[in-house]
C-alpha cells in the first residue's frame, strides 16, 4: 500500500506512531505543507519559521532527501497528490489549536469519500483532551484538579516506539507532484540575517533534541523545583520548542524522567506537572476553541486597558527602565527564547503596571518565540492577565525589583542582558534609580542616555492596576 505520511508538528523518526503505521503499511511518501491560508492570523511568526525551516532540514536529511514540500491550502494540495500518486492512505498526528481540528476534520471527511483510508495518531500529547473529564463527564477549568484527578488517575501515557527500523519510499517515477516545491522555495528564512546569531544558540532537529532532553537529565533535573526560578541557572529543559515541533515526544522526556528519580522525588514531581501545564493549555483551548482571542473570563471584556502604542515599543525593545524586564525581553529578541520567571514577571509588567491588552503581549512573544505555541502562549497570557482558567488573581502584581533581587540576586543575568549596568552594584541593580550620582557615574551609568529612566512609577501603576480589576463586575 502506497502512504502518504504529512509530517506537521512530529518532525521526528522516533515515537511517531503516525510514520510507523505508514512504513508497516508499505511504500510511504513524507510531504510537508506550509498552510498559512487556513491558519488566518495564527500563521507561524517570524522566529518560529527559522527554527522550522532548519528542523525540516534535518528532517529531510533523516529521510534521505525523500521529504516533498508544498505550500498553500492542505486540502487543496493533498487532493492533488493523490491523484498525481495515486496514494491509497493518508495518516498524520493530530494537532489541537482550533483552526488544525477544524481543517483535519473537513479533510479527512472529504478524502475518504475517495476511498482513500484517512487516520490520525496521537503523538503530540500524554493524553488526549477529549479523554480527560470531571466524575460528573464535564471538563475541568483549574489545573491541580485536571492533572492530579485527571490525567493521573486516567491511563498512563502510551511508552515512546522505536524508529522504523527501514523505510521504503514510492520511487520517483510513482511520486511525480506538479506542485511540489523546494524547502528554501517555501521562503521561511528571513531576507535579513538577524537569526544567523540565535542560531548559535541552538542545536535544531531531532538529534538536538535528544542531546537536550540528555542533558538536562544529567545536569538540571536534579535541581529543578528551586533553580527553575533562577535564570542564570542551567536548571530548566528548554524543550518547549522541540515539544512545539514534535522533535520530541513529551512521552519520550515522561518516562525518561522517571528512569533518573524514584516516585516522588519533588524534581521529578515539578517537571513533570510542567509537561502537564503543556497538557492543560492544549486542553483548554480543545474545548474553548476562542481562547487566543476572547477572555475566558467574559468579565473582563468591560476591563479598562490602555492603548499605548510607545509604552508598548519600550516593553518590546527592552528599554523600560526596570532592568530584569529590559533583560528578558532582550533575551527573547535575541535567542528566540526566555526563561519562565522571567516570562512571567514581563507578563505581568506589560498587563498590570503597563495595563497593556494581553494580546500585545500574546502577538509578540507568537512573533518572537522559537517555542510559540498557540495554545500554550493563549493559555499563559490569559492565566497572567487573571482572566483564564486558573488565572493568576488579580492583587498578584510581580514586582520587578523584588523579582529581580530574589531570583537573580547575583545579576548574572541581567547583566549578560543589559551590559550597560555590568559595573552597578547589586545593591541598585534592579533599581538604578535609586544609586546615588557618585555610585552611578563611578559605574558609568547615565540615566536617560546610558540607560533609560523608569517608564513608569512601580507604586503607582499598582495602585492603578488594583483600582482597574476592582472595577470588574464581582460575578462571572
Amino acid at each position: 500500500m502506497k502512504t502518504i505520511m504529512w509530517f506537521r508538528q512530529d518532525l521526528r523518526l522516533t515515537d511517531n506512531p503516525a510514520l510507523l503505521d505508514a512504513v508497516n503499511c508499505g511504500t510511504i511518501i513524507p510531504i510537508y505543507i506550509l498552510d498559512d491560508i487556513n491558519a488566518g492570523p495564527f500563521k507561524i511568526g517570524a522566529a518560529s519559521k527559522v527554527w522550522l525551516h532548519n528542523s525540516l532540514s534535518k528532517l529531510n536529511t533523516a529521510l534521505n532527501g525523500n521529504l516533498k514540500f508544498f505550500e498553500g491550502s492542505a486540502s487543496e494540495i493533498l487532493f492533488k497528490i493523490i491523484a498525481d500518486t495515486k496514494a491509497e492512505k493518508l495518516v498524520w498526528t493530530r494537532c489541537y489549536e482550533p483552526w488544525r481540528m477544524a481543517r483535519d476534520t473537513a479533510i479527512k471527511n472529504k478524502i475518504r469519500q475517495l476511498g482513500v483510508e484517512v487516520k490520525s495518531f496521537s503523538g503530540s500529547l500524554l493524553w488526549e483532551p477529549h479523554l480527560i473529564n470531571k466524575p460528573d463527564g464535564t471538563h475541568y477549568r483549574v489545573f491541580t484538579p485536571f492533572y492530579r484527578r485527571g490525567c493521573l488517575s486516567a491511563q498512563p501515557p502510551r511508552k515512546p516506539l522505536t524508529a522504523p527500523a527501514e523505510i521504503h519510499y514510492a520511487s520517483d517515477v510513482d511520486v511525480v507532484i506538479t506542485s511540489e516545491q523546494t524547502l528554501d522555495e517555501l521562503n521561511l528564512l528571513p531576507s535579513q540575517n538577524w537569526h544567523k546569531a540565535f542560531l548559535d544558540e541552538w542545536n535544531i532537529g531531532e538529534e538536538g533534541a535528544q542531546q537536550a532532553l540528555d542533558t538536562f537529565l544529567m545536569n538540571g533535573i536534579s535541581s529543578y523545583k528551586l533553580g527553575r526560578n533562577i535564570p542564570s541557572q542551567k536548571s530548566v529543559s528548554r524543550l518547549s520548542p522541540r515539544f512545539h515541533f514534535g522533535e520530541i515526544s513529551p512521552n519520550q522526556a515522561w518516562y525518561a524522567a522517571q528512569h533518573i528519580f524514584e516516585p516522588g522525588d519533588s524534581n521529578l514531581d515539578s517537571f513533570l506537572s510542567e509537561l502537564g501545564w503543556r497538557e492543560f493549555s492544549h486542553y483548554l483551548n480543545y474545548h474553548y476553541k476562542t481562547l487566543a482571542d476572547k477572555n475566558l473570563n467574559s468579565k473582563f471584556d468591560s476591563f479598562a486597558w490602555i492603548n499605548t502604542p510607545e509604552i508598548l515599543k519600550a516593553w518590546q525593545q527592552g528599554i523600560t527602565g526596570y532592568p530584569i524586564v529590559d533583560a528578558g525581553m532582550r533575551e527573547l529578541y535575541s535567542t528566540g527564547y526566555m526563561h519562565n520567571r522571567v516570562r512571567m514577571i514581563v507578563g505581568s509588567f506589560l498587563v498590570k503596571n503597563l495595563l497593556q491588552h494581553w494580546h500585545h503581549g500574546r502577538d509578540w512573544f507568537f512573533d518572537c518565540l522559537v517555542d510559540a505555541d498557540l495554545c500554550v502562549n493563549s493559555a499563559s497570557w490569559q492565566w497572567i492577565a487573571g482572566c483564564g482558567a486558573d488565572a493568576a488573581p488579580y492583587f498578584r502584581i510581580f514586582n520587578p525589583v523584588t523579582q529581580g533581587e530574589k531570583f537573580d540576586g547575583d545579576g548574572i543575568y541581567t547583566r549578560k542582558w543589559v551590559p550597560e549596568l555590568i559595573n552597578l552594584p547589586n545593591k541598585f541593580l534592579f533599581c538604578p534609580w535609586q544609586a546615588p550620582p557618585e555610585i552611578l557615574k563611578q559605574s558609568g551609568v547615565e540615566l536617560g542616555k546610558t540607560y533609560p529612566n523608569p517608564i513608569i512609577n512601580l507604586a503607582d501603576s499598582r495602585a492603578r492596576a488594583l483600582e482597574a480589576f476592582s472595577m470588574l463586575p464581582k460575578s462571572k
